[in-house]
């Protein structure tokens, strides 16, 4: 199979594009605009690959997406592709926009003309996966989870986006027929993020001696889901998902951030212990988010009853891999950084 992926050089792109090509006989073309979160550097240990093509393209050119259709002829498509940090969307949301809802706006339309010229049994085959987010739902109250069908009720400019480019795809299937699936993650972890996310810039800031931030109280609870488990529950989806359904995944466990910072702090004490003590003495606490939703919480009861597929990874092990991985990449770190983030506070500006 040929599989067209948006966003590859992304975080869970870039694992994903890591499995198919060590672990399946597919051919992936990677579709990424290469924006200031991307790393084209994480795969450059699989090229030259025979079943490897990078174009880097923005999804909103519509000629350049054309001309990818044509050239590659993918069968299926999974679209990763979007602006994603809350902070960044609350300072600017018009590249937020731009990329979410006009990009994958775009991409749709061509999608669509591409599947209409395809012989019967390809077009049968075919599949359209949008790749989406539990912020999408906002904040939901103790004991209670979001389902599949649950309504959007997004609090940030960048969950607005993503839930705006949710109806454009339920929109696209509904009104042309187009083959899609959708899968709504929690937060995802592991080697490779980008440094603006809690766990890495928890890492980041810590181990430069810099105060370790937490927004409010750190009450707010969320879902851990290590990247290379949301990479086997999109294949899973992908797959054997049923076209015209949505798909949960996350692992059924909250967490507050006070205590994933804490446990960050706590891995850093057992791996490189501090002189000046313990890490969690550089938490500082600091005002809240603006509309920081307080609970994000998933039923991932279709996904495991109908694909089989549940986590493999608990947070402990997820974590201590990940924080061993970025002590022993620490150069990677640096040059994602690249001079545009340095690990401080986003999200506090008025709309530029």
């Amino acid at each position: 199979m040929k599989i067209l992926i948006t966003g590859g050089c992304g975080f869970i792109g870039t694992a994903l594009v890591y499995r198919l090509l060590r672990q399946s006989t597919d051919t992936v073309i990677n579709v990424d605009k290469l924006t200031y979160a991307s790393n084209p550097h994480a795969l450059e240990d699989l090229l030259p690959h025979p079943r490897y093509m990078f174009c880097r393209v923005d999804i909103c050119d519509a000629e350049a997406l054309a001309e990818i259709f044509v050239v590659h002829s993918p069968d299926l498509v999974m679209h990763l592709a979007a602006e994603t940090h809350v902070d960044r969307s609350i300072d600017d949301p018009r590249p937020f926009i731009q990329s979410n809802c006009v990009g994958t706006s775009v991409l749709l339309h061509e999608v669509l003309r591409y599947w209409r010229t395809l012989p019967e049994q390809k077009r049968q085959r075919f599949r359209f996966h949008h790749v989406s987010t539990d912020e999408v739902f906002g904040s939901v109250p103790e004991g209670r989870y979001f389902t599949e069908d649950s309504p959007l009720n997004p609090s940030s400019p960048y969950a607005a986006t993503k839930a705006a480019s949710d109806h454009l795809v339920w929109s696209w299937h509904g009104t042309y027929g187009l083959p899609i699936l959708v899968s709504y993650s929690s937060n995802n972890f592991g080697p490779r993020q980008f440094p603006e996310k809690l766990i890495p810039v928890t890492l980041a800031r810590a181990l430069s001696g810099q105060s370790v931030l937490l927004y409010g109280k750190g009450e707010q609870q969320r879902d851990w889901l290590y990247v290379e488990d949301h990479v086997d529950a999109l294949l899973a989806v992908l797959h054997h998902g049923r076209p015209g359904r949505a798909y949960n995944v996350a692992t059924g466990v909250l967490r507050r951030n006070v205590d994933v910072v804490t446990a960050v702090c706590a891995e850093l004490d057992r791996r490189r212990p501090r002189r000046q003590g313990p890490y969690r003495d550089l938490i500082r606490l600091v005002d809240d988010r603006p509309a920081h939703d307080r609970r994000y919480a998933l039923d991932t009861s279709r996904i495991r009853d109908e694909l089989g597929w549940r986590p493999a990874t608990d947070f402990a092990a997820g974590l201590a891999g990940t924080v061993a991985w970025y002590l022993d990449n620490t150069e990677w770190q640096d040059a994602m950084v690249k001079g545009q983030y340095r690990g401080e506070r986003l999200g506090l500006g008025q709309p530029a």
